[in-house]
């Protein structure tokens, strides 16, 4: 009887049974309903777009909102790469307002935002310093009457994994769609009860989010979920084949945090990249840089305080010497970016290098530098290749349309990336031809972009004009290109 009672039914008291709490699920909701941050009228985001380079460049486009917005802080469970569940956080943005498009069923656009370091970014804060990137989405989908939802990744705000699983695609992809189960199951929100999911979903990203947003395109199709369409932007999509290229001296700019970021979530995730981080990491950082990124304190910073290097590789290359240690020179536009990336104070050791390069040179990338296959190398060995090529998206086709934009003169995410997708998908043909766009390519009879490309050619010539080509390459990717990009999304998604 005594071992009976132990096993529960009742409390001591004799009274009814103790409610057993529910176990947490991926996708549900920690603040249920979410924390309302705050509603922007049509001219709260005007004001807030004139207050970025990013968004005055987007206001030289025609453009009116059309609705308020209600931004909602959005926090709910979801699954770290240990499988373990785990908080994550980010923004939900619905409309609402008197115009048709405001309420009702409303579409929803899934959206994956570009890297940072900024370990306490968040996109619900549209008056935050970093705003930028919500604030875009708030003008030019949510004011249109659509329902954005944008989560933050593992590694920042609420998050207590202690790094950002950078460009795993799978592990994001499961991220986004906890992201969008949470965000479905607070609608309709109390600043907007007219406004509800209305079935069609849309997703997109740019930069980092460029990739998540087709590594979770992939990862729902795969799992059967329907999308209506997809527009990544401006993103590493052939990961292999741009690992090759800034291991073989066409360094991006920025390659140095990109490097670091996924080296160490690589290491974190897949145990196989390293034994000690020193085999990669040069001195002094190796004892630093696994717990270094994201961080509270901006990279600039970091640099000054010789905490993080300024250059990617060593400028003495190792022996023997060989052209492909040093940095490459052509295309001639992109060469002092790519020299930018060398230097005395620098993170990857020679060795290491040498090592991805003789793998690299043995088992060379199908897109790169010379396109053959257009597909991963078939037996890379080199561990950091390997994972490269598991979380390439150059093996899949997808089932709805999908829209693909950038600009061919990027510094940070080559076009080859764009590229290399177009020509997967022309060799294994998907039920619609997807659309690729180069903003900064010329204007064809009867293109259907030929007035985002002239406005993005005047906004380029206005900044040529007040710096020369280094303020073009500075600006291209994080200013010139996205709000380009995003309109040509806008456009992409309203006729779908």
């Amino acid at each position: 009887m005594a071992g009976l009672a132990s096993c529960g039914g009742s409390d001591s008291s004799g009274g009814p049974p103790a409610a057993t709490p529910p176990t947490p699920q991926r996708g549900q909701l920690i603040d249920n309903p979410p924390a309302r941050v705050a509603t922007y009228a049509p001219a709260d985001l005007l004001r807030l777009l004139g207050g970025s380079e990013l968004g005055q460049t987007f206001l030289q486009l025609p453009y009116t909102p059309v609705c308020s917005v209600t931004v909602y802080y959005l926090t709910y469970q979801t699954i770290s790469p240990s499988a373990a569940l785990t908080p994550a956080s980010g923004a939900l943005m619905v409309p609402s307002g008197s115009d048709a498009d405001c309420s009702g069923g409303r579409p929803i656009v899934l959206y994956a935002h570009g890297t940072t370091t900024d370990r306490s970014f968040e996109l619900a804060q549209l008056q935050a310093a970093d705003s930028t990137e919500g604030v875009l989405l708030a003008a030019i989908f949510a004011s249109q009457g659509y329902i954005v939802v944008a989560p933050n990744y593992l590694g920042y705000d609420n998050s207590t994994l202690g790094y950002h699983p950078y460009l795993v695609g799978a592990q994001l992809a499961d991220e986004m769609m906890d992201a969008l189960s949470a965000a479905r199951a607070a609608l309709p929100t109390g600043a907007a009860p007219d406004t509800s999911d209305g079935g069609k979903l849309f997703v997109t990203g740019y930069s980092e989010g460029g990739y998540v947003a087709m590594a979770t395109h992939r990862a729902m199709q795969a799992s059967g979920m329907t999308v209506t369409a997809s527009a990544p932007m401006s993103g590493p999509y052939a990961l292999a084949a741009f690992g090759d290229a800034i291991f073989e001296g066409e360094v991006s700019d920025g390659a140095n945090v990109n490097v670091a970021l996924l080296t160490v979530a690589y290491q974190k995730v897949y145990g196989d990249i390293f034994t000690t981080p020193d085999e990669v990491f040069a001195s002094p950082y190796a004892a630093s840089v696994e717990t270094l990124l994201p961080s509270a304190t901006p990279v600039s910073q970091l640099i000054a305080a010789g905490q993080f290097p300024p250059a990617l590789f060593d400028s003495v290359p190792p022996s023997p010497v060989d052209a492909i240690y040093t940095p490459a020179t052509s295309p001639a536009i992109l060469a002092p970016v790519f020299a930018q990336g060398f230097g005395s104070n620098y993170l990857i050791v020679n060795t290491y290098r040498a090592a991805y390069l003789s793998d690299a040179l043995a088992e060379p990338d199908g897109g790169f530098p010379t396109v053959t296959t257009g597909l991963p190398a078939v037996n890379p060995s080199n561990e950091l290749r390997v994972q490269l090529k598991a979380n390439d998206q150059r093996a899949w086709t997808p089932a709805a349309p999908v829209l693909l934009c950038g600009g061919n003169s990027d510094p940070t995410v080559f076009f080859f990336n764009t590229r290399l997708m177009q020509s997967y998908w022309t060799a294994h043909p998907p039920p619609t031809a997807p659309s690729v766009l180069d903003v900064d390519s010329p204007v064809a009879p009867g293109d259907p972009y030929a007035t985002l490309k002239v406005a993005f050619a005047a906004a380029k010539a206005l900044v040529y004009a007040q710096g020369g080509e280094p303020a073009v390459l500075a600006a291209y990717h994080a200013t010139l290109v996205p709000p380009f990009c995003v309109a040509a999304v806008k456009s992409f998604f309203d006729a779908h």
